[in-house]
C-alpha cells in the first residue's frame, strides 16, 4: 500500500466519542511490550490495541476497513500498525492511513493510569432485531426445540439470533463436531417424534458435509430443516472462498430450497421451509447469504407460525376401495398383517384390527418394535433382518393386508399373494407392482374403517381362533435355535445371538433404540426381542454411522417432547460405523447426553467381508485398526465398558444404562457369529 519508511504515522489523539461513553480497562502496563499488537475483547467489542515508541498506546476496532482483517493479528513495522491480511497501513494511534487514502477503522482514546491502560468507548447500543431473528421466531412457531449444527465464519449472523434465542429459553442449541452428525441428529429427532429439528451449517464444505445426513432424511420420510449460511451476494459466483452454488448441490435432496434475499419476506419463506418438511415429511433447506443475516429487520416484519397453514391429515378411504379391500378381507382364510413403517401414526387402530381378525402381524425391518415381540399375534420381522417365525406365516398366508408398507426388496413381501394395501401417500400404492385392492387413506382411520366394515359385513363370523397358538409354537422352534448359537464359541470373541440375548433382557422397555448398518443391525432384527422399545435406523439409505447422531437427535427429544421424556436412550453400532462420528461422543459428554452405545468391536467391516465370500471374492481390505473403545471413551470424559466374556455382559450393560451420561459398552464380538 505504500512505503511506510518515507512517511511517518500521525500520532495525535483521536478525539472523545461524541455519544455517551465510559472508560475502561484495556490492559496492565507490562501485558504488551513495545512494537507489538494485540487483540482486547471488552462486551462485545473486539479491539486491537497497539504500543509503539513513537505514540505509546493505542486502540482501534479490530478491522481493516478493506475486507475487515483482524488488525489485532498484525505487525508494527516502521511506525505503521500493517494488516495481516492485504498488507494496508494505519496509523497505530488514530487509525489514519498514510499518503491521500482516507478509510480509516475507528479509534478510540486512550489514557495511562496507575494500574493500567484505559479506552473510552461509546456505550454499546441494544441489539437490534435482524432478519435472523424473524427467522428464528418463526423457526420456534414451528415447533423447533432443537438445532444441531456448528457455528463459522459464513453464517454468524443467525448463529447470533439462535444464540439470542437460546438466551430466552426458546430452544437449544448442539454444537457437534461433524454437520453429518448434525444432520443425521437432526433426521432422527424427526423420524421418532414426527416433529421438526434443524440442522445448520457454513457454506461450502460444511452445507455439503449435511448431504448424508439429509438423504437419510428424504429416503426414510423424516421432516428436517436445514439452514445453510452462505458467502456474501457480492462475491458469490465469482469463485469466492467457500463459494458453491448450494441451491444447485441440494436440489436432489431438499424438496423445499430457497436463497433468501434482503426483501424476502423473511418469516414467509420459514414459515414455507418449515410447512413443506412437516407436511411432506422431506427436507426443507434455506441458504442465507452473509450479509443479509444481520439486516435490521422491518418494524412491519411478520413472524410466521402453523396457525391456518395447515388441515387435518386423517383422511378416510374413498367408499369403493374400502368396500372392496373388506371384501377381499372377509374371504380370506389365512390373512397375515404386514406393519410399516407408514404405519406409526396409526398402530394402535391396525393392532386392534388385526386383533378383531386374529390375524398375525409381521413388521418390516423399519417398522420393528411397533407392536411388542411379546404380543400373542406378533410374528417378528419380515426379510433379510426377520425371523424365520415371520417368513414362515408369509409362505401360510393366502391374502396380506399390508400398513404403511413400501414393499422395499430386502422386505420380500410375495406379489403373488392378493394384497390389500394401505398408504397415505398414492405414489407408494402399488409402486413396484400392482395390488389387488389399493386403499388411500390415513392408515389408523382405515383400520379402524375396515374394522367396522367387516363387522356390519360378518357379523359374529369375523373373527377366527388359532393364530395365537400358532405363532406360539414357531416362537418356540425359533427361541430353541437361538438358545444353540448362543452357545457358539470359536475363542474369536462373543456371538451376536448372545449380545442381542443379554440386550433383550437388560435394555429398559421404554428405551429409544438407533441402530447402525452393518452386520450388527442384522443380528438386532433377528436376534433382538422387543418390548415397547422405539427402534430407528438409517433404513432405505443405509448409511452406515447412523447410530451415534441418532442417539443425540433422540436424547433432544427427551429432552423436550413430554412424551418421550425420561425415556433411556441406548444405540447400537459395530466398529466401522461408531468409527465414523467417534468424536461426537465428546458432544455428548459436553451436553450431559445420557446414552449409552452398545459397539460391537470385531475389528472388522463384517458385512463387507461376507458379501465377498458370497460373490466368491477374496475378502480384502475389510479389517479395520481400532482402538480401546472403552478406553476412548473414558478419554472423552464419557463411562466405558470393554466386555470380552458372556458373563460379563448383564452387569455391564445394567451399568453403563444406569450411569447418568454418556457411556459405551465395547463388546468383542465375533465377526462369523452373526
Amino acid at each position: 500500500m505504500n512505503d511506510p519508511i518515507a512517511e511517518q504515522p500521525s500520532v495525535s489523539e483521536p478525539a472523545l466519542p461524541q455519544e455517551e461513553y465510559s472508560w475502561h480497562r484495556l490492559l496492565g502496563l507490562d501485558e504488551l511490550p513495545q512494537g507489538r499488537v494485540s487483540t482486547v475483547t471488552i462486551g462485545h467489542e473486539s479491539l486491537c490495541v497497539t504500543h509503539t515508541a513513537e505514540g505509546g498506546y493505542g486502540c482501534l476496532a479490530n478491522a481493516c476497513p478493506h475486507q475487515a482483517g483482524p488488525l489485532g493479528e498484525g505487525s508494527i513495522e516502521g511506525g505503521w500498525l500493517r494488516c495481516p491480511w492485504h498488507g494496508y497501513d494505519y496509523s497505530p494511534k488514530n487509525g489514519k492511513p498514510p499518503g491521500a487514502f482516507s478509510d480509516a477503522p475507528p479509534a478510540f482514546r486512550t489514557e495511562v493510569r496507575d494500574g493500567g491502560v484505559y479506552v473510552a468507548l461509546p456505550h454499546q447500543l441494544a441489539r437490534p432485531r435482524t432478519v435472523s431473528d424473524v427467522m428464528v421466531e418463526t423457526m420456534v412457531n414451528w415447533g423447533v426445540t432443537h438445532v444441531f449444527g456448528m457455528v463459522g465464519h459464513s453464517n454468524l449472523g443467525f448463529a447470533d439470533a439462535l444464540r439470542a434465542a437460546e438466551e430466552r429459553g426458546d430452544l437449544a442449541f448442539i454444537g457437534i463436531r461433524h454437520e453429518g452428525a448434525a444432520s443425521f441428529a437432526a433426521t432422527a429427532f424427526g423420524k421418532l417424534t414426527g416433529k421438526l429439528a434443524a440442522c445448520f451449517a457454513i457454506a461450502g464444505p460444511g452445507s455439503t458435509n449435511l448431504m448424508t445426513g439429509l438423504y437419510d432424511a428424504k429416503t426414510d420420510r423424516a421432516p428436517v430443516l436445514a439452514v445453510c449460511g452462505q458467502v456474501p451476494s457480492s462475491v458469490r459466483g465469482r469463485g469466492a472462498f467457500q463459494d458453491t452454488d448450494l441451491s444447485a448441490a441440494f436440489a436432489d435432496v431438499a424438496r423445499y430450497s430457497q436463497t433468501v434475499q434482503a426483501r424476502s419476506d423473511h418469516g414467509e419463506l420459514m414459515t414455507l421451509a418449515c410447512k413443506t418438511a412437516l407436511v411432506e415429511r422431506d427436507v426443507a433447506q434455506l441458504v442465507l447469504p452473509d450479509e443479509v443475516q444481520v439486516l435490521a429487520a422491518a418494524d412491519n416484519a411478520r413472524v410466521g407460525s402453523p396457525e391456518g397453514r395447515s388441515g387435518d391429515r386423517q383422511i378416510g378411504p374413498p367408499a369403493e376401495s374400502l368396500s372392496a379391500a373388506i371384501e377381499a378381507i372377509s374371504a380370506a382364510d389365512r390373512p397375515l398383517v404386514i406393519i410399516g413403517n407408514g404405519a406409526r401414526d396409526g398402530i394402535d387402530d391396525i393392532v386392534a384390527f388385526a386383533e378383531a381378525i386374529d390375524a398375525p402381524v409381521a413388521t418390516t425391518f423399519k417398522a420393528k418394535g411397533l407392536i411388542s415381540d411379546q404380543h400373542r399375534l406378533a410374528a417378528g420381522v419380515l426379510g433379510r433382518s426377520g425371523t424365520p417365525v415371520a417368513s414362515w406365516f408369509m409362505n401360510e398366508s393366502d391374502m396380506i393386508v399390508a400398513f404403511g408398507v413400501s414393499f422395499a426388496n430386502h422386505t420380500g413381501i410375495a406379489d403373488y399373494k392378493p394384497i390389500v394395501q394401505v398408504d397415505f401417500d398414492p405414489m407408494a400404492l402399488g409402486r413396484f407392482h400392482p395390488v389387488a385392492v389399493p386403499v388411500q387413506g390415513h392408515v389408523g382411520v382405515v383400520a379402524k374403517a375396515l374394522l367396522d366394515g367387516l363387522g356390519a359385513l360378518c357379523g359374529e363370523g369375523i373373527a377366527r381362533s388359532g393364530a395365537a397358538d400358532e405363532i406360539a409354537q414357531r416362537w418356540a422352534i425359533w427361541r430353541s435355535e437361538k438358545a444353540s448359537r448362543r452357545q457358539d464359541d470359536r475363542g474369536a470373541g462373543i456371538s451376536a445371538a448372545a449380545l442381542f440375548d443379554a440386550l433383550s433382557t437388560c435394555v429398559p422397555p421404554n428405551a429409544i433404540m438407533p441402530v447402525d448398518v452393518g452386520n450388527n443391525t442384522y443380528s438386532f432384527g433377528r436376534y433382538f426381542e422387543v418390548q415397547q422399545q422405539s427402534v430407528l435406523m438409517s433404513g432405505y439409505l443405509g448409511s452406515i454411522g447412523f447410530s451415534l447422531p441418532a442417539a443425540m437427535g433422540c436424547w433432544a427429544a427427551t429432552q423436550s417432547q413430554p412424551e418421550y421424556a425420561d425415556r433411556p436412550v441406548v444405540s447400537v453400532s459395530g466398529d466401522g460405523g461408531f468409527g465414523q462420528y467417534a468424536m461426537e461422543m465428546t458432544t455428548a459428554v459436553k451436553y450431559g447426553m445420557n446414552i449409552t452405545h452398545v459397539l460391537m468391536n470385531n475389528s472388522e467391516l463384517g458385512k463387507i467381508s461376507k458379501e465377498q465370500r458370497a460373490a466368491d471374492f477374496d475378502v480384502w481390505q475389510t479389517s479395520l485398526h481400532n482402538p480401546d473403545f472403552a478406553a476412548f471413551a473414558e478419554l472423552c470424559g464419557a463411562k466405558g465398558f470393554r466386555i470380552t466374556e458372556i458373563d460379563q455382559l448383564p452387569s455391564a450393560i445394567a451399568e453403563a444404562i444406569a450411569y447418568d451420561g454418556p457411556a459405551l459398552v465395547e463388546v468383542v464380538t465375533d465377526a462369523l457369529l452373526v
